[in-house]
């Protein structure tokens, strides 16, 4: 099915079966929105349990070639060109506050906060790293209290509650690792971990000399054929492209052709839900749009939201009635509240030598030493080396941390010299939340459908800023004992912008108290218990590491209870 070629590795996306507007039934039992890692796992669970499920994705399902080759116009791109997995790009601003500046940024902006808009959601072209939060990322706020001007809580689960479904969810879609950190008992995950790179070697023998405990990146890309999915291929283009030969778990090649091949479930693409429908105090639908304009409200017993964490509460806000003129479940002004990401900590380093590889994944080799007991530090995160950059990327690197001249001759002959020489050392911190930092939305701006926008505003937090120094500096000193000669940390940039970046979550947190949540801690939107929410936006905290196992575990725990129907 799959082979090399002269312009590299080819191959067919997974078939799945799209249905027409015209195919509709009247009716569903559930109604699921968005198909990534919340409502790609929602929808399995449900279609196994027996019930009908439609699945709504805003965005396209593309083939794997359009998404597996261009450097410029792919989600992790910083060349400002619309990406494949863009929604229309002229048909869905938002607003920004930063700097106390309003702008109406598109989604190839930064502060547009984009995510992936298609089948299998950010799934479809991440970098799949697959870390378990620990059991102190559960309990942050009774762990090192609550800073002044955050709203730094503690999730209404614990680890022990979610630790089912993170094996369940390492097993269904297919985890590559050795299964050891220091943080959790050893676990036999289903597939070896990858080789390590050229680079990770350095970077072991380094932690070695540091006294740092290393481990194999978790991943959820094959080390060996997996479930009827060919192993990684190890090419250079994997983060923000989609894999060539499937070896890379999404939720398009796992759990939605799962839930398709039950029968009883419709996926419908190109379809943007525009408000939950409310009768009599109870959500009886959900109203649909697409790019035609072509309109309908389909009935249900049961709606999913798992749109990402802003568009989630965008929704919900759009869905107001007379009972909740502030939006759907928001009679407390918490939806769309504690906006979270991760700011991301690192250093760049410049080798006398040519240690860079461009062997994929290119991410091998990381140390969590620093999750939890910084001294002076609320939190931590992980670092691990970076993925292998395209030569966009490369370039942007070098630049912006002033390690070589922008333009002119001189920039591109320290480009061609230094490219090979390159190693970043990057990683998540766990962040300190603020109600500040949230999505709203915004009357006065429209989408191309007449529905208001989300508005992003806030701020990171002072916390956040100390966390990302302190997590860059002990990234430049894994670099230099790697042997680097010339290192730059990340520079965090302003702090007067809300955390949109990578990871998002939050704005509709769990919890026990409806005056301070969202949901219950089933997911359950206070007030309307036939509405759940499968996504991030619930997370209280986002953890120090990558966090789509989570993502998976929770909407697996969520969508397991309304599967057995449990109060």
């Amino acid at each position: 099915m799959y082979k090399r070629q002269a312009g590299g590795w080819t191959g067919a996306s997974t078939e799945l079966t799209l249905t027409p507007r015209s195919a509709l039934a009247e009716r569903y039992d559930v109604v699921v929105i968005g198909s990534g890692a919340g409502g790609g796992t929602a929808a399995q669970v449900l279609a196994e349990s027996g019930r009908s499920v439609l699945v709504v994705e805003a965005g396209r399902y593309p083939t794997t070639q359009s998404l597996a080759h261009d450097h410029l116009r792919n989600p992790r791109s910083v060349a400002g060109l619309p990406a494949v997995t863009d929604p229309d790009p002229q048909g869905r601003p938002r607003v920004a506050v930063v700097d106390g500046v309003t702008s109406y940024p598109l989604p190839p902006d930064g502060d547009w906060g984009n995510n992936a808009f298609t089948v299998g959601g950010g799934t479809r072209v991440y970098g799949a790293q697959a870390w378990r939060f620990v059991p102190l990322d559960f309990r942050m706020a009774s762990t090192y209290g609550v800073p002044e001007g955050s709203g730094l809580a503690d999730w209404p689960i614990s680890y022990d509650d979610l630790a089912p479904y993170y094996t369940l969810a390492e097993q269904r879609f297919g985890v590559s690792g050795a299964g050891v950190d220091p943080w959790h008992e050893p676990r036999e995950l289903p597939m070896p971990p990858l080789p390590r790179t050229g680079p990770a070697h350095r970077l072991a023998v380094a932690a070695e000399t540091l006294g740092w405990g290393t481990l194999d990146v978790p991943l959820l890309i094959n080390s060996v054929d997996y479930q009827g999915r060919a192993a990684c291929v190890r090419c250079g283009q994997c983060v923000g492209f989609a894999c060539p030969v499937e070896a890379k778990s999404g939720t398009h090649n796992t759990a939605l052709p799962a839930a398709l091949a039950t029968g009883n479930c419709t996926l419908l693409t190109e379809t943007t839900a525009e408000r939950l429908v409310v009768r009599n105090g109870r959500v009886v639908g959900v109203a649909l749009v697409d790019g035609q304009l072509w309109r309908r409200t389909i009935e249900c017993a049961e709606v999913v939201v798992a749109a990402g964490a802003s568009e989630t509460p965008r929704l919900l806000l759009n869905s107001a009635h007379d009972a909740e003129p502030n939006g759907l479940g928001n009679n407390h002004d918490q939806v769309g509240r504690y906006l979270q990401a991760h700011v991301y900590a690192g250093a760049v380093g410049l080798f006398d030598d040519e240690l860079t590889d461009l062997i994929g994944p290119g991410v091998s080799i990381a140390t969590c030493d620093f999750r939890h007991g910084n001294d002076g530090i609320i939190g931590g995160g992980m670092l691990a080396n970076e993925f292998v950059p395209t030569p966009a990327a490369t370039y942007d690197y070098l630049t912006g941390a002033g390690l070589i001249p922008r333009a002119g001759l001189a920039g591109k002959q320290a480009m061609q010299r230094e490219a090979r020489r390159m190693l970043r050392v990057v990683g998540p911190i766990q962040e300190v939340t603020s109600p500040d930092s949230r999505i709203r939305i915004d009357p006065r701006t429209r989408d191309r459908f007449g529905n208001p926008v989300a508005k992003i505003s806030g701020s990171i937090h002072p916390e956040d800023v100390r966390a990302q120094a302190f997590m860059s500096a002990k990234a430049n000193d894994w670099l230099l004992a790697a042997g680097a000669t010339r290192t730059a940390l990340a520079s965090i940039g302003t702090t007067s912008r809300a955390s949109t970046g990578q990871h998002q979550a939050g704005t509709c947190r769990m919890g026990t108290d409806p005056a301070h949540s969202v949901t219950d801690p089933h997911g359950r939107l206070w007030g309307h218990n036939n509405v759940r929410i499968a996504d991030a936006s619930v997370h209280v905290t986002n953890g120090g590491v990558n966090p789509v196992l989570t993502v998976l575990a929770n909407a697996l725990r969520i969508t397991n209870h309304l599967a057995r129907g449990s109060a």
